[in-house]
């Protein structure tokens, strides 16, 4: 049986194919740029005012303060943002301008508005300036044929911006995966189903889908699908045909009603690896297809979401392009002292308190595959190593963050 680790390596090590495709900008938060995005101009485009005031010459109003204006000659003509100059700037003269406005010719700093005083066709400066005050060059923010964003980079709000600013409306990126969903079981019934009982709400397609659209990637749900051999083949080629990767949720162990292996053994599906040395999520197989992958999931609620964030969003992240594949992890220390079974990892789920002293962890409760609630109340899962039997009070191990 393999460890977690050779598990996830197995995972990540997988061969994968990225589609690439352009995009408008609105529709690539989140995704992760396929090529480099160059600027073809020049941003600001032209040197240009960065307050509303008045374009001056620096030498002009050198030594002038609060008791010693210095007064010059106001043009008639004003700069409002979007109009190119008409005048140019003579010694002795200022024009009145707006923010973002083509700074005239001759101009080589702006005064503020709040330190002049407009007096008829005169205008006393009461604050000197200094060659390129409040003036935004050209080109001093990108230059034209600079690379602005990196293949590989995530876009996020003030990437989109910047890639407004220099007019790619449509920018190539690393598709999401497509990530289809079936759950299996004659017990199950949906969440809208008044609950009889013997049966139990399928809890694990909603976190699922949750858990893969908070990855960036989209989600198919085929249904609840009952414990028989034909519906069940049926589904999974169907969700193949139009999915690059499928979670099958139960009927993946070894019990007389668990058919899922063995369909999907039938239909030519490579297995890489089935079972891994861990708790919760000991029945897991995660098998190949053609060019599309199968992660079989346990049934139980916690066993499920946590296969799927340490193994399956880290595969969805890299066929997106993301060169993180994990969430964040932190070093915290252990409250009290814990036991676990020597030779297998745990996953944990855990409360994060802050001291000054450090991050420190305990456990939220019964840690039973079935508590749902154990992943409701966690801040991250902590990662008992398979060579520890006791992790000591105040021990270091990694913590996978859920929450801020």
């Amino acid at each position: 049986m393999l460890s977690a680790k050779e598990a996830q390596d197995r995972v990540t090590d997988s061969e994968v194919r990225i589609r690439v495709k352009k995009v408008h900008i609105l529709s690539s938060l989140h995704l992760t740029l396929a090529e480099d995005i160059i600027s073809n101009d020049f941003i600001p485009a032209f040197d240009n005012s960065a307050v509303d005031g008045y374009a001056v010459k620096a030498i002009d109003i050198i030594g002038a303060e609060k008791n010693y204006p210095v007064k010059l000659r106001l043009l008639k003509e004003d700069i409002p943002a979007g109009k190119v100059p008409l005048d140019s700037l003579e010694p002795g003269m200022c024009i009145q301008i707006m923010t973002g406005a083509p700074v005239p010719q001759g101009c080589d700093c702006v005064v503020m508005k709040e330190d002049v005083l407009k007096e008829g066709k005169d205008v006393l400066v009461f604050k000197e300036c200094r060659q390129g005050d409040n003036i935004r060059l050209k080109g001093e923010d990108i230059k034209k044929g600079e690379v602005v964003l990196k293949r590989g980079a995530k876009i996020y709000p003030p990437e989109i911006g910047l890639m407004a600013s220099i007019g790619a409306s449509e920018v190539p990126v690393n598709l999401p995966p497509a990530v289809g969903i079936i759950t299996t079981g004659d017990e199950l019934v949906d969440v809208g189903q008044k609950l009889q009982f013997a049966k139990v709400r399928d809890s694990n397609s909603y976190t699922l889908a949750a858990q893969i659209l908070e990855s960036g990637a989209e989600f198919k749900r085929y249904g609840i699908v009952p414990d028989d051999k034909a519906v069940i083949r049926k589904k999974i080629l169907e969700a193949l045909s139009e999915c690059e990767i499928l979670l099958l949720s139960g009927g993946i162990s070894v019990g007389d009603y668990d058919f899922v292996k063995e369909i999907l053994d039938d239909i030519g599906a490579e297995f890489v690896f089935w079972r891994v040395n861990q708790r919760p999520g000991k029945p897991l197989a995660f098998l190949t297809f053609k060019d599309k992958f199968i992660f079989g999931l346990p049934g139980n609620p916690v066993s499920v979401m946590v296969c799927f964030e340490m193994y399956v969003r880290p595969l969805i992240k890299k066929i997106m392009g993301d060169s993180k594949l994990y969430r964040e992890i932190i070093p915290a220390k252990a409250l009290d002292t814990f036991k676990h079974k020597e030779g297998r990892t745990d996953f944990v789920r855990v409360f994060l308190e802050k001291t000054d002293d450090g991050i420190y962890f305990k456990p939220t409760g019964m840690q039973g595959s079935g508590i749902l609630t154990s992943m409701s109340l966690a801040d991250g899962i902590a990662v008992f190593p398979e060579d520890k039997e006791t992790i000591e009070k105040d021990t270091i191990v990694d913590v996978l963050i859920f929450k801020q």
